[in-house]
This record gives C-alpha cells, sequence and structure tokens, in this order.
C-alpha cells in the first residue's frame, strides 16, 4: 500500500492506496476523528463492500444512479444523522463511487455546519478522480452539481480489491479518467514531465496513486478553483456537451456513453482543437489517441451529434465568461484558455465527425 498526502495545511489529508486499503478505516477514524463515537455509513444497496470504522455504526442507503444526487436526498441524510443522534464530533463515511461521495459529502459539510467525513473510494474513477479533492455536491433539475460545497475529507481510502467485481463499462468510465491524468504529469513534475504512456505501464496500484497525487498537488495550489484547478475538467468541455444533449449513459445503455468515455472524446477533440490552433503539433495529438485507445476507449464522436448544437452547449460551459473556453494543451503543457473562436471548434468538431 502507499500514501499519497493532499497538502493543505491544517487540512492535509492522507489517501491510502492498495489492496485491502479498507482495512485500515479503523485506523484512519482514530487518528484523524478521535472524539467520534458513532459513525454514518453512506452507501448503496449494490455496492456490497463491508467496512469497519471501529466505533458503532448506524447505515444509511441512498438510491442508485445520477438521480439520487438531490437536495431531497441530502435532507433524507441529515434526518437520518440526526434521528441516530450523530454529533458535530462524529463521522461519515461515504462508501461507494463519485455519486455517494458527493451526496455524502455535501451532507456531512452541512450538517450541524460541518462534520468529519471519510471517503472508502469503491469505482475506479471514484478512485482516481471523484473521491479526492473536496468538491461535493447535488444536482438541480436545471444542471449538474450547482449545489455544493469545497468540504475536504478527514481521509480517503482507495481499495483496489474491491473493484474487482466492477462491470466493463465502470472499469471504462474510471478509464477515461485516468486517460485525463495521463496527460496532467506537469502538475507534479520536478525536471522532466512523464511521458503520458508511461501511466499505461504501471500496476493498478501505481495508477490509482499517480492519478491521486496529479489531483492532490493541483487541489494543493487551488483548493476552491480559483484558477488552475481548471486543468482537472481537461477533456471535459466537449464531454458535458455530449452528456447534455442525451449521450450519457445513465444506467448501462449500450448505446450511450459513461462520463469517462466522454471524456476520452473529449481529450481527442481537445488535442486536435489544440493542433488547429498551433499550440501543439501532430506528433502530440497521436500520442492523445494511443492512451485513449490503449485504454480501450472510443476516439470519435458518436453518431448523430450536431456540431452546432455541441458548439452552443460548450459556451455555457462553467469555465466560459461570455466566450468559449477551453483547457488544452500547449508549450506549458495544459492550460486554461479564454477565448476560443467558434469557427476553429466547429470545423475541429465537423472533421471527428468525418472521421467516426
Amino acid at each position: 500500500m502507499s500514501t499519497v498526502t493532499v497538502p493543505l495545511g491544517e487540512r492535509s489529508y492522507d489517501v491510502v492506496v492498495g489492496a485491502g486499503a479498507r482495512h485500515e478505516l479503523a485506523r484512519l477514524v482514530a487518528a484523524t476523528v478521535p472524539g467520534a463515537r458513532l459513525a454514518a455509513v453512506v452507501t448503496q444497496s449494490a455496492i456490497g463492500v463491508e467496512v469497519d470504522p471501529g466505533v458503532p455504526v448506524v447505515r444509511c442507503e441512498v438510491a442508485d444512479g445520477e438521480g439520487a444526487k438531490s437536495l431531497t436526498t441530502v435532507e433524507d441524510l441529515c434526518r437520518r444523522f440526526a434521528e441516530a443522534g450523530l454529533s458535530r464530533g462524529d463521522v461519515v463515511v461515504a462508501v461507494g463511487g463519485g455519486v455517494v461521495t458527493d451526496l455524502a459529502g455535501f451532507a456531512a459539510a452541512t450538517y450541524h455546519r460541518g462534520v468529519a467525513y471519510v471517503n472508502v473510494a469503491t469505482s475506479l474513477l471514484a478512485q482516481v478522480d471523484a473521491a479526492v479533492g473536496g468538491k461535493t455536491g447535488v444536482n438541480l433539475p436545471e444542471g449538474k452539481n450547482l449545489v455544493g460545497a469545497f468540504w475536504q475529507p478527514a481521509a480517503v481510502v482507495c481499495d483496489t480489491d474491491v473493484l474487482v467485481t466492477l462491470p466493463e463499462r465502470e472499469w471504462r468510465s474510471g478509464r477515461g479518467e485516468m486517460a485525463k491524468y495521463a496527460f496532467l504529469g506537469h502538475a507534479v513534475a520536478e525536471g522532466e514531465v512523464p511521458e503520458p504512456l508511461e501511466l499505461l505501464g504501471l500496476a493498478l496500484d501505481e495508477q490509482v496513486a499517480r492519478c491521486v497525487a496529479v489531483k492532490a498537488a493541483v487541489v494543493a495550489a487551488d483548493e476552491r478553483e480559483g484558477g488552475r484547478r481548471a486543468v482537472l475538467n481537461y477533456g471535459h468541455t466537449l464531454a458535458h456537451a455530449l452528456e447534455a444533449v442525451g449521450f450519457e449513459d445513465r444506467g448501462g445503455r449500450s448505446g450511450g456513453l459513461r462520463h469517462g468515455e466522454a471524456v476520452a472524446v473529449g481529450l481527442v477533440f481537445a488535442a486536435e482543437l489544440a493542433h488547429r490552433l498551433g499550440r501543439v503539433d501532430a506528433r502530440r495529438v497521436e500520442e492523445h489517441r494511443q492512451v485513449v485507445v490503449a485504454f480501450g476507449l472510443p476516439t470519435t464522436l458518436p453518431g448523430g451529434v450536431e456540431p452546432a448544437n455541441l458548439v452552443e452547449l460548450m459556451r455555457r460551459d462553467k469555465k466560459a465568461h461570455h466566450d468559449l473556453t477551453f483547457v488544452l494543451d500547449g508549450p506549458r503543457g495544459v492550460e486554461l484558455v479564454h477565448g476560443v473562436g467558434p469557427d476553429a471548434v466547429l470545423a475541429t468538431l465537423e472533421a471527428m465527425e468525418r472521421t467516426s
């Protein structure tokens, strides 16, 4: 097992990665929430991962799927906490994927104006991305993650043993985020930046730890998304647009895209757009394709999309400031780029459409 620290001063915390890491939970709770006498374990019926936080437990199940990420669910959780007598000195333990960690983290941030929580991430996507960084929140009918809080966990556990039962589509979704981190090595590099393809040669535990280390470095530099943290959205601008027009697979439909699959397409698009803008050469674009393909992910737009519609949706991206804004590769590595011309964006999408 390995430990990656998210360095945030008094709010610093450890992410424990490796086979059997969930068995470290009681030690972590005792070390980080020493006064805890009760743990509210938030999970889903389908997760099936048992944990021992070292204190008495009240189990709180939430529904499966993105639809569970609602203010109604947060209210239900907080009422369960209150009924169980959870105090400000106790702990919430999230056991699940990104939906569970988002919900439990937001409920913990608001209950008693903030109680400690620990994430036990059970999906690959949660282990490499969603469970680390302190962004919590829920959806509104008007959009995803519009209500939330920055509330850092006391610790995070990434037990790679629990990944063996993941369906293939969940693996693919997590690999999409992994592919993103392959291109963010400059965030932690001291000297020579690691090549993106290096990530593929590592064992699973090492891949997860590398991704966590990159995210930890970015979060430490920009905890509340003031600027640099935007690089964590690499590939996501197009991905969110694809999700918005109905290509998001919320229930395992074979024709839909899981989030990480959409991110993979978004990575290739971002590389092609950067090339069109003269920021990277053709070799770098090909490197993006190689990494995405090596992770078994799509590189082209799904059939039936309207490029002009995608452009309009990307104008509404949360990074935008009344313009088209993207996270793009370039001479200084991946960074936020404002004021990208719509003609270049449309041309890039149309070129990808012709190759699909």
